[in-house]
């Protein structure tokens, strides 16, 4: 692989772009070619202000060659400067447009006789040095417990998104974080989990988080990065198990032979020990979103308790040529999916849906933009008397 190339048909998610705090580090080529990255991200012990969580860069003060700093400008640079004057007045060219002074830059062939190197990736890295890589959280060994490392992909495909860390993730792990008494000691199954992200922060917490989605490479990835972070689920005794889990097939793969394969004993345990239902961002193309909504109805059939589900989901905005303007047909569908689970009367479960206040604290640096939402579906088996 000589260069990473973006195509028109690839996606990237905006927490690669907008979050300077994380730090990016490419690690290895996966299954099928693409590069992985490593990014940490910090658990912040308290809610901190809007401006901090959006994951913008500070402005930093220009300094002059001359060591003056800030706005003032002590020269002259056309007829628009102003010599000590104390009111900010932007330069303008003879045409009017702004002219933004730049630092002088040198470049990096004259500053060094040596030639630029170009690195290339021959294969992939050693499963020894792998294994050394799990077993420390920094270069002294140490394991911090406030700091979560993803692997994960940049730009992908759209069928391959599931490899990119999701604002909604984030959101929907904020959640959890803000609410540990109601998740403490429970059993979670998160559909469509992807890097692992949301279950790993819920195994903080839960007792047993079953992280589930499809594609042996994904899955793959999903269970580095719990084993990377097994350090900070350990304390509280949670457990994540990676199963394969595809909603557009009708029951749970038990082949002993297949890899993410469920035992009779999980099984049983899903259906008789879950509490919680937890997805991130995963309502993206219609097919996918009706399959969510079938396996969520097959799933909380066969319960005999009450299950809540929390769905997190933005609201994206996309200009389509069949409307000429600007829509939100993903969405649109989603909340048309809700509404019908809403009003569903099968005689087996009651369904109670309701927004949820989006103003919890944020323990994540992302940019919590409005378009984020959470929604709660409660299901409530009947009695037999009411069936």
């Amino acid at each position: 692989m000589d260069q990473i190339t973006f195509h028109y048909d690839t996606v990237l998610s905006e927490v690669h772009m907008l979050l300077p705090s994380a730090q990016h580090l490419m690690t290895r080529l996966n299954g099928v070619g693409q590069p992985v990255f490593m990014s940490k991200f910090k658990i912040l012990g308290e809610k901190h202000n809007n401006d901090q969580g959006k994951g913008m860069v500070k402005e930093e003060k220009y300094k002059n060659p001359g060591g003056s700093s800030g706005n003032s400008k002590t020269g002259t640079h056309g007829e628009n400067a102003i010599e000590g004057g104390e009111e900010n007045v932007p330069f303008l060219d003879e045409d009017g447009d702004f002219d933004i002074m730049h630092r002088p830059r040198k470049n990096p062939l004259e500053a060094s006789d040596r030639d630029l190197v170009c690195p290339v990736i021959l294969k992939q890295s050693s499963p020894v040095l792998e294994q050394e890589e799990e077993n420390t959280d920094d270069e002294e060994g140490h394991c911090f417990k406030d700091v979560i490392r993803i692997e994960h992909t940049m730009a992908t495909p759209l069928e391959d998104v599931g490899k990119q860390v999701w604002r909604g993730a984030f959101f929907l792990a904020d959640f959890i974080l803000s609410e540990p008494a109601l998740f403490s000691g429970a059993t979670v199954l998160e559909l469509g989990a992807g890097t692992g992200l949301t279950s790993i922060i819920m195994a903080t917490i839960a007792k047993k988080v079953y992280c589930t989605d499809v594609g042996e490479d994904l899955l793959g990835m999903c269970t580095r990065n719990v084993t990377l972070n097994k350090c900070k689920m350990e304390p509280a005794g949670g457990e994540v198990k990676v199963r394969k889990l595809d909603w557009l097939q009708h029951g749970l793969c038990t082949d002993a032979d297949m890899e993410f394969s469920w035992t009779e004993e999980e099984v049983a345990d899903l259906h008789n020990s879950t509490s919680f239902i937890i997805a991130a961002d995963i309502c993206y193309d219609d097919d996918l979103t009706d399959g969510l909504f079938r396996t969520l109805y097959q799933l909380c059939s066969n319960f005999n308790h009450t299950c809540t589900i929390f769905l997190s989901i933005e609201k994206r905005m996309n200009f389509t040529l069949r409307h000429m303007d600007i829509s939100c047909e993903a969405y649109h569908h989603f909340r048309h999916c809700l509404s019908q689970l809403k009003h569903l009367v099968d005689g087996w479960c009651r369904y109670k849906v309701e927004q949820l206040p989006s103003n919890f604290a944020q323990f994540l640096l992302y940019e919590r933009v409005e378009q984020l939402e959470l929604w709660k579906v409660t299901t409530t088996p009947l009695s037999s008397e009411q069936a």
